[in-house]
C-alpha cells in the first residue's frame, strides 16, 4: 500500500455514504411539511356543544398533549370577518384561568368538555363563546391572543391556537370516537384547509 492511499480510500467511502444520506434534491417538496402535520394527529370536532358551525380542531401529540383551536370552517374565521379581541377572562371576578407554573403544572385546572375557554369578539359585535371540547387538564392558554387577536385569523392552525390540554386517557377514548380525521373533515367541509 502506498503512503497516503488509506486517506484516499477513506475519502471515497465518505463520498459514497454522503450520496446515500443526502435526499434527492429533485424529490424534495416545494415547501417543508409543517410541524403540525409531521408531529400531530389532526382531529376535528364539528358543532361543539351542539352549536351549528362551531367547529374546532384538536391536534394530538403522541405523548397525549392536545392543542385546541378554531377550525377553518368556524364562523369567526370566515372571509370578511374581523376579530376584535379574544377574551380569556370569563370568571365573574374577572381573573379568568390562572397561568400554570412549574414543571409539573401543579395548579393546572381540571375541566369538562363544555367548560368555557374564551370569548371571541368580532368587530361587528358578534360574540362566539368557545368551549374546550374535551375533558382533561388545562396546561396553557395562548395569552398572546389577548395582545394580538390577528394571530387567530391569520395563523389559526399554528400560533393562533387557543389552549394546550392533557386529556384523561379514558376521556380521550370517548372523545376520539366523535372526532373526524383531517380527510373526513375536508370531505364534509369542502376544500377548507387549516391556515397558519
Amino acid at each position: 500500500m502506498e503512503p497516503g492511499s488509506a486517506g484516499l480510500e477513506q475519502q471515497e467511502d465518505d463520498y459514497d455514504s454522503a450520496a446515500y444520506l443526502a435526499e434527492d434534491v429533485k424529490n424534495l417538496p416545494e415547501r417543508p411539511v409543517p410541524a403540525v402535520q409531521r408531529n400531530f394527529t389532526q382531529y376535528f370536532a364539528l358543532d361543539v356543544n351542539g352549536i351549528q358551525g362551531h367547529d374546532q380542531y384538536i391536534y394530538r401529540h403522541p405523548n397525549g398533549l392536545c392543542i385546541v383551536g378554531l377550525a377553518p370552517s368556524h364562523p369567526a374565521l370566515q372571509p370578511g370577518r374581523n376579530i376584535q379581541r379574544v377574551d380569556f377572562n370569563l370568571k365573574k371576578d374577572g381573573k379568568g384561568h390562572e397561568d400554570m407554573k412549574g414543571k409539573l403544572k401543579r395548579n393546572a385546572q381540571p375541566l369538562q368538555a363544555n367548560s368555557h375557554l374564551c370569548k371571541v369578539v368580532m368587530d361587528d359585535g358578534m360574540v362566539f363563546n368557545v368551549r374546550y371540547g374535551l375533558q382533561g387538564v388545562l396546561l396553557e392558554k395562548n395569552s398572546r391572543l389577548a395582545e394580538d387577536s390577528k394571530l387567530l385569523q391569520d395563523k389559526a392552525a399554528t400560533e393562533g391556537f387557543l389552549a394546550i390540554l392533557m386529556p384523561r386517557p379514558e376521556a380521550w377514548v370517548q372523545t376520539e370516537k366523535n372526532l373526524l380525521s383531517l380527510e373526513q373533515y375536508l370531505l364534509q367541509k369542502g376544500s377548507v384547509v387549516p391556515s397558519g
